[in-house]
């Protein structure tokens, strides 16, 4: 958590154009255009939720498939990877027994934190995902207190780069870094998504769409065991893959 006036006035001086390049893969130059996206999930917070004086900050990316098309469901490998659109949120706890989450275009959801049983009208609603993985939490032992939450998300539904299973290790992220000290793991996290929209969402899902997007980066996952999937990140640096395509298409170009 940090004092919010100075998060705003940082994001604007640049001092996080380092993380912002890490996160999104994009030059110094397009920094601004994040700093700017972070500023105002920052000012819709405050003028949804009203006046804190610290917030946390979170994102959670969309992925992508790059090989094993569903084969997760079978319990085999997949490689997948993060992608640069993400879903942001503003975040602070409120003192309260009730979880309230705004996403941008959609109604608030609001969770009471003695009501975590399953709800059959919620099913297919991001309620269900947000209670479901808040039970997760409570089951392990971690107090979860309420926390208000604006969201904002470039992965768009329907797109194919998984905009549920980023709101789901949003939610989870943002819960684990409010009330879990950080504690819960990546692969935790992902499998907390999958039990809420299994169980709570009423959808079958596999494992892949919330690991991708948990674990971030390019991935490669073996389902064998879908309670303990083996897990490899890979080292990929897209820019410099990039760039040697360029030099062999100008090479070949020349040649030509």
């Amino acid at each position: 958590m940090h004092n919010i006036n100075i998060v705003k006035d940082m994001l604007k001086a640049g001092v996080y154009n380092e993380q912002l390049q890490n996160i999104y893969n994009c030059t110094d130059i397009e920094t601004e255009f994040y700093a700017k996206r972070y500023i105002r999930v920052i000012d819709n917070f405050e003028s949804t939720f009203g006046k804190k004086e610290s917030i946390a900050l979170f994102s959670a990316p969309g992925r992508t498939e790059i090989g094993g098309n569903h084969t997760d469901h079978q319990h085999g490998c997949v490689i997948a990877g993060s992608v640069n659109l993400d879903v942001i949120a503003a975040a602070a706890p409120n003192g309260t027994n009730v979880v309230r989450i705004k996403s941008e275009g959609y109604p608030m959801d609001i969770i009471k934190l003695d009501e975590l049983e399953i709800k059959e009208d919620e099913f297919e609603t991001a309620a269900a995902l947000i209670r479901g993985i808040i039970k997760k939490f409570v089951d392990l032992g971690y107090s979860v207190g309420g926390f208000d939450a604006y969201t904002v998300s470039n992965v768009l539904k329907g797109s194919g780069l998984s905009s549920s299973a980023a709101f789901e290790v949003l939610v989870g992220t943002v819960i684990n870094g409010l009330f879990a000290n950080g504690e819960v793991d990546a692969t935790e996290i992902a499998k907390f998504g999958k039990f809420a929209e299994n169980i709570y969402y009423n959808k079958p899902s596999g494992l892949m769409d919330q690991m991708a997007s948990s674990v971030g980066s390019m991935v490669f996952i073996d389902f064998k065991s879908t309670e303990k999937p083996v897990v490899e990140k890979l080292e990929f640096d897209l820019k410099n893959m990039v760039m040697h395509f360029v030099l062999l298409i100008q090479e070949l170009t020349t040649q030509i």
